[in-house]
């Protein structure tokens, strides 16, 4: 690779860094081509863009991001993949179904939101994460039930008068 082409990587890694609130970084060595091919198709499945990169320049393009990644670098050795996402928990919710029959891939980190995740080790945390659409939804259902409780009420007791 010229200077010119690591170049042109660079920055085009860097301005999906910056669209992306999103970003999670796996170990995807020794996987066949059936399973990589396997894992692709899941992750696209998901809304997911996975794409192998080489630790040198991602660390370049964290470093001209405008995004603090943190201790994020640090963790670029051996074989690395990005999984670029809008919802926070699909990449770490993949990557569980994925090793319920391979033993890759491997979560290094993740970087969500500004937040920065070290380690395979919060993988089951990751996938855990509640989106904001199911947030939201929450809410929403949280404020209905008071609103339906008394619009019942309300409807019950005219009922009853009418009935009288």
């Amino acid at each position: 690779m010229t200077r010119e082409e690591k170049s042109i990587a660079i920055e085009d890694l860097t301005a999906k860094l910056a669209e992306a609130n999103v970003v999670y970084i796996a170990d995807t060595s020794g996987l066949n081509a059936e399973t990589t091919s396997n894992l692709r198709r899941a992750c696209f499945k998901a809304g997911i863009k996975l794409e192998v990169v080489k630790n040198t320049l991602l660390e370049k393009a964290m470093e001209a991001s405008s995004n603090d990644y943190g201790d994020l670098p640090t963790i670029l050795k051996g074989n690395s993949s990005i999984l670029i996402a809008e919802i926070a928990n699909a990449p770490a919710k993949v990557i569980k179904d994925f090793r319920k029959k391979s033993e890759k891939p491997i979560l290094k980190g993740a970087f969500i939101n500004n937040e920065i995740y070290i380690g395979d080790n919060l993988l089951d945390s990751l996938a855990s994460l509640k989106s904001k659409e199911e947030v939201i939804g929450e809410i929403i259902g949280l404020l209905q039930s008071p609103a339906k409780r008394v619009l019942s009420a309300l409807l019950n007791n005219a009922e009853g008068k009418s009935e009288e």
